[in-house]
């Protein structure tokens, strides 16, 4: 169940990832602008934010194995259809269809993994299920541009076309849903697992997604910023900024797996998710004088910052699922991703506009203001005793 998750969702990986490394084409070839380009680019992340807590509530009430596939489905069909799309317009808008549908792994392969691992094991289970994000991209990465340069637009879409089918074929025959308890027990009364509203019932849920939004700001601020700091305050050349941007994503994908397995020896999701927070405010204090330590120490930094700032993800996301409940943790984990790509969205026009302002040190030293708000807000383990044990503990 675990390998199909991580295939569902790095499959859609790609495909949202796919107009990003079209831009050189549209731009130098085509003769779109940037500005253009780049709305191309971002239409299948927004078809992905309108619906992820749609897909979260039809998993809550249908299972996980039909929303996958039927989302893969839906995505390679788009796909397909981009590459005989004879204007900008009708691409865009199949990028944006192809990005609503794609929401579907986002929202359920999460549970998958929630729901067939026990809880001493979910850490690590959702650290190497994180890492299909990275993994996706990376396949986009040596794949798209290449197809893109040789064959153009309808080549560069073979590859998540062919792989969000494949992906669907294979979820629709081998994902099994997770054993769930039946919403109301003899007797008529619901169950207890049914009748936990973690929303209305406690502030755990609300604080999480503000938590991973504010801890979304440093990582989005290492991996759009990180490459042009090398180069223009450095002086780093391209190629090694480029090798030093790679490899802090190969090890932030690691350190993904790695805080999972710390978090079930230890035994709690929230205790590592607060240590994470506390040490992302010092690597970018770090950041905000690693300029003056020279490129060796600078690339070294910025790697640690890498793994660092990425290493909640599973920590948050294992632990909204299991506060959540299996009645509702499609839409809370749709909510959770959705606030996280909202204050992405935000860290590009913010932070450039503060490096504009101030120059990199102060605006990396700003930053760190993040992980210190969210620092207190991360629950602690014995508030857990507000949520049912028989939510925590399932299945």
């Amino acid at each position: 169940m675990l390998s199909f998750g991580v295939i569902a969702q790095a499959s859609s990986t790609v495909f949202v990832s796919t107009p990003a490394f079209l831009i050189p084409l549209l731009h130098t070839e085509r003769g779109l602008s940037l500005g253009q380009a780049g709305l191309l680019a971002s239409a299948p992340t927004l078809g992905l934010v309108i619906t992820l807590i749609a897909w979260g509530a039809l998993t809550d009430r249908i299972g996980e194995r039909w929303v996958i596939a039927s989302g893969l489905a839906i995505t390679a069909i788009a796909a397909f259809a981009a590459m005989f799309a004879s204007d900008y317009i009708s691409l865009g808008a199949l990028f944006l269809i192809g990005g609503m549908a794609s929401a579907s792994p986002n929202a359920a392969s999460g549970r998958v993994v929630i729901g067939w691992f026990p809880k001493e094991r979910r850490g690590l289970a959702m650290g190497i299920r994180q890492m299909c994000q990275p993994l996706g991209v990376a396949v986009a990465a040596l794949t798209i541009p290449q197809l893109a340069a040789s064959g153009g637009i309808a080549a560069a879409l073979v590859v998540p076309a062919v792989l969000c089918a494949v992906s669907a074929v294979l979820c629709a025959l081998g994902i099994v849903d997770p054993p769930r308890p039946p919403r109301r027990v003899d007797g008529g009364d619901a169950h207890p697992q049914a009748a936990w509203h973690p929303y209305r019932s406690s502030s755990l849920l609300w604080r999480i997604h503000v938590v991973s939004m504010l801890l979304v700001i440093p990582q989005f601020t290492i991996s759009t910023f990180g490459l042009v700091w090398l180069v223009t305050e450095l002086h780093a050349s391209p190629l090694a900024a480029g090798l030093v941007i790679g490899a802090s994503q190969f090890a932030g994908a690691l350190g993904r797996i790695g805080v999972g397995l710390l978090s079930d020896r230890v035994g709690s999701h929230l205790r590592p998710l607060r240590w994470v927070s506390v040490v992302a405010v010092a690597v970018m204090l770090l950041m905000s004088a690693a300029g003056a330590l020279g490129m060796a120490w600078a690339a070294a930094i910025l790697i640690v910052a890498a793994i660092v700032t990425v290493a909640d993800n599973g920590l948050a996301y294992t632990s909204v699922a299991e506060i959540a409940g299996p009645f509702w943790s499609g839409r809370a984990l749709g909510a959770q991703n959705t606030g996280q790509f909202l204050a992405a969205s935000v860290v590009g026009p913010a932070v450039g506009g503060l490096v504009t302002l101030v120059g990199f040190p102060f605006a990396f030293a700003i930053v760190a203001l993040a992980p210190a708000i969210a620092t207190p807000l991360v629950p602690k383990d014995s508030e857990l005793g507000a949520v049912p044990v028989e939510v925590l503990q399932r299945p």
